[in-house]
């Protein structure tokens, strides 16, 4: 069984809460602190967050947290084992090097709900880091790490050489982004159904990964609603 996922912060535990994890312990250094965030900002889980929390003192919560925290909330959880079964692309981001921008294209994809979010290299894509810069989002959709390309659906790779993406992404697409230093591996372009770009002003040189992430999944949502 694999070790509990670490949650820093307030809004990594609401999220965890709101989509089904099972957050033990549930650790604070200041229970009416926690409270008062909750009144604000998440109102639903102010019973839940009363009833669950342990309040403990700053030595007790970096001893088993591993540092601060400037909400003074965390917890662990288990991590759900989500199937990859939704009608909507999945993201495929292929050997992500900067964590924190990895957790934000899990945030984008659980925001506008994606199909999951895959990853291949040797990042995990449960690292507190990858985590913390999703807010917790892991628990929203699918996230997992895969050595293998065969995943029976279109691929879409994203690349600032390739065709403009006009027109509609199927729902049952995989939409591939490279590292943000070196793009695209060429076992995923050799893989890839499609090379698109998005829009992009003369002499841009590229987007974020997130930005790039979060622009796709959008093009999809606005085309596949009218």
């Amino acid at each position: 069984m694999l070790a509990p996922v670490l949650l820093e912060g307030f809004h990594a535990v609401k999220h965890a809460l709101r989509f089904g994890g099972d957050v033990r312990p549930l650790l604070t250094t200041s229970l009416p602190g926690l409270l008062k965030l909750a009144e604000s900002h998440a109102p639903d889980l102010l019973d839940e967050l009363t009833t669950r929390a342990t309040e403990v003192d700053e030595v007790e919560f970096k001893k088993t947290v591993g540092r601060t925290h400037p909400t003074g909330v965390a917890g662990f959880a288990e991590r759900p084992d989500l199937p990859f079964d939704r009608n909507a692309p999945i993201v495929l981001l292929d050997n992500p090097r900067n964590l924190g921008n990895f957790g934000a294209a899990i945030r984008v994809a659980a925001g506008l709900d994606a199909g999951g979010v895959l990853s291949i290299g040797d990042v995990d894509p449960w690292h507190p880091n990858v985590l913390r810069g999703s807010a917790g989002l892991h628990f929203a959709l699918p996230v997992a790490r895969t050595e293998s390309l065969d995943l029976n659906r279109e691929l879409i790779a994203f690349d600032a050489d390739g065709e403009l993406l006009k027109g509609t992404i199927p729902d049952d697409a995989v939409l591939a982004f490279g590292s943000e230093r070196h793009g695209l591996s060429e076992r995923v372009r050799h893989r890839a159904d499609r090379i698109v770009s998005l829009p992009m002003r003369d002499k841009v040189s590229s987007y974020n990964l997130t930005t790039s992430v979060a622009m796709a999944l959008y093009h999809w949502v606005i085309h596949r609603a009218s």
